[in-house]
This record gives C-alpha cells, structure tokens and sequence, in this order.
C-alpha cells in the first residue's frame, strides 16, 4: 500500500516531467529517484511509468495513483491545516483532575474563571481522593499535591507548600505539646489515606538530623476535611497541607506542634502528558493556574 509519502514522490516526478527534475525538486540523486520508484511499482505490483518513451509518460495505473491519490494528500493537508489552527485556538475540552479537598477549595474557582474569559472551552473537573490512581490518559491536566512518582509526566510548578504538624488546643491541654517527633508515637493521631502511601510513617528533618516515626491511628479517612474536622474536635494528632490548615491556625482552632521540626514540603504541581505541543487550551491554562497563585497562594496571605 501506498502511503501518503509515495504519492507525493510520484506527484514530483510527474510535475517535474523527468527523474532529474524529480531529483533535483526532492534533493536526492538521480539514481535514488529511480531506485524509490522501483521499489514503489514492485510495493505495487504495477508500473506507473513508461520508461521507454523519450519523455517520462505515466501509465494510466500511475495517472489514477496521481489524480486520485492527489486529492487524498490535499485533504491531508488540509486536515493537518486546520488541527495546526484548532490546536493555536482556546477551544475544545479540557479535562482535568484534581484532590478533592484542594479542589473544593481552591481549584474550583479558578477553573469557573478560565472557562468565563474563555467561552469557547468546556471544562470537565473531577476531583478525586487518589487522583493519581486514576487513568491519566484521561485527563489533560492533573493537579498533584507533594513528591511525584511518575516520571512519564511533566511537572509544571504551581504554588509552594509546607505540612504541618497540629492538633487543637484541648488536646495540647489535655496530652501536652510533645518535645521530639519521637513523642508522637504514644499520642493518637489521624491519618489521611491517599494515593496508596504508607500513611502512618512520618518524617521530620531539623539540620542534619533525620527522624522518622511510625504513629498510632485509631481514626483515619480518605477526605482531609474529615480528619481536620476530628482534629478540631480534639480526638488526635494530624499531619495536613498548610494549605488546609493555615486558616484554623490563624484562628486558633489548631495549633502547630513541633515547629523547629521540618516534615517533607508537599509543593502543588500541574500535570502533563508532554510539554511540547500541548493545545493552546492547555498551556493557557496551566499558565492561568500558575498566575492565581503568585507572588503567593492563598494559605500564605
């Protein structure tokens, strides 16, 4: 079978009207031009060019490979014309998935916003416990919250973001404020299930020192805003997202526990499938994502 590559050689040697002119048109040799169009008649088990005659006359096999397969490559290229147009334009879908909680809070604005100042897109938000554990090939976009597994996605840096260590006050009152991450091991603590991680093992850095410390959980759930609801109700210890937190800190609904103690940052990332060649639909957005959260997110202001 021919492909669109080969009629567009024999559409050369036809418009040319000799295997020099061919040549010279497709920046090859002579003796590459024939030897291509040797291997395309016997592809095609038929000759599509009288030899013979002094100029280079085109059997009726190959003038119905030239006028036919011409207009197949005009509709290629017009077709590719205009998916190159589509794809400069912000239109189509966006699809895009996000965490639940962040989501609620944070993304779904953004997302109604973009899609305001451009009509011509749909928008299709999920948001998920585990969002990674969906199909990535499903969504154009998928926004992440802390260290990346995955390395066939491209990153592109959203907003910063620490976690926390924290309880409520009565439960300061009641247990005391623990002196080392050590301490946490005999407290109850709440623990928030996702993206199938070892949940209960948490880890501290204060300079050069490294701890890493196994809590006990009577409570844990896959929703961040049940396990800071608990916490505020003083039933536990929970380690969440300054981005949750930081209003109940600043109203004291929660306080902060062991902060000379540094836990893994939890930075928040949009993800690609590639960055070269995105739809203009995606780059506008991952751009427009990016600009909400400068020069700082919301939890920082």
């Amino acid at each position: 079978m021919a492909d669109s590559g080969d009629i567009r050689f024999l559409l050369a040697i036809r418009d040319g009207g000799s295997l020099l002119v061919a040549a010279r048109k497709l920046g090859v040799t002579p003796s590459a031009v024939t030897q291509r169009l040797q291997q395309l008649e016997k592809k095609l088990s038929v000759r599509l060019i009288d030899r013979t005659a002094r100029r280079l006359r085109l059997t009726p096999e190959g003038e119905l490979l030239c006028q036919r397969g011409g207009d197949l490559v005009q509709q290629f290229d017009a077709l590719f014309d205009e998916l190159r147009h589509h794809s400069a334009e912000l239109v189509g879908t966006l699809k895009v998935n996000a965490p639940l909680g962040f989501g609620r809070r944070h993304l779904a604005s953004v997302v109604a916003d973009f899609q305001q100042a451009n009509p011509d897109i749909d928008i299709a938000l999920t948001l998920s416990d585990q969002p990674l554990a969906e199909t990535i090939d499903r969504f154009d976009v998928v926004v992440h919250i802390g260290e990346l597994q995955i390395s066939n996605l491209v990153g592109h840096a959203v907003a910063p973001n620490a976690r926390f260590v924290c309880a409520s006050p009565a439960f300061v009152k009641r247990h005391g404020m623990p002196a080392s991450p050590d301490d946490l091991a005999r407290l109850p603590c709440i623990v928030l299930r996702e993206n199938n991680e070892d949940v209960s093992l948490w880890h501290f850095s204060r300079g050069q020192t490294s701890r890493s410390v196994r809590v006990s959980s009577k409570l844990s759930c896959n929703d961040g805003d049940v396990i800071r609801q608990w916490a505020r109700a003083g039933r536990g210890v929970i380690l969440r997202s300054e981005w949750d937190v930081a209003e109940d800190l600043a109203a004291g609904k929660l306080v902060r526990l062991l902060p000379a103690w540094k836990t893994p940052d939890a930075n928040v990332v949009a993800l690609t499938h590639n960055r070269a060649g995105l739809p203009a639909r995606i780059r506008h957005f991952t751009q427009y994502l990016q600009e909400r959260f400068r020069p700082s997110p919301p939890w920082r202001k």
